[in-house]
């Protein structure tokens, strides 16, 4: 880690201690918390694309699993709320 220091104002400090309290934390890790989320939520301005760590792995993963699995029905999106129906009757035994 790299030390850095920081000036806040004490409304900010007041209130960043009052949640740390509350989730049994430190206000160091909370603003690690705010760092990362910001950073995972920064968008570029360039591009307007959300620059998340995670977010290609994650798209990659669901997209490699498209088409892999099959309903074995061709109406599924039509009669969705049918089958959906059916298979929380099934779940319960009452088929």
């Amino acid at each position: 880690m790299v030390p850095t220091q920081i000036l806040l104002t004490e409304i900010q400090a007041r209130v960043l201690e009052q949640i740390a309290a509350e989730k049994e934390t430190t206000v160091t890790e909370l603003i690690r918390q705010s760092i990362d989320d910001m950073i995972r939520h920064r968008t570029d301005i360039g591009g307007g694309k959300q620059i998340d760590a995670d977010r290609e792995e994650r798209r990659r993963r669901a997209l490699s699993v498209v088409g892999a699995f099959s309903s074995g029905v061709d109406d599924l999106s039509i009669n969705h709320d049918q089958y959906l129906a059916e298979a929380y009757a099934n779940e319960d035994g009452d088929e």
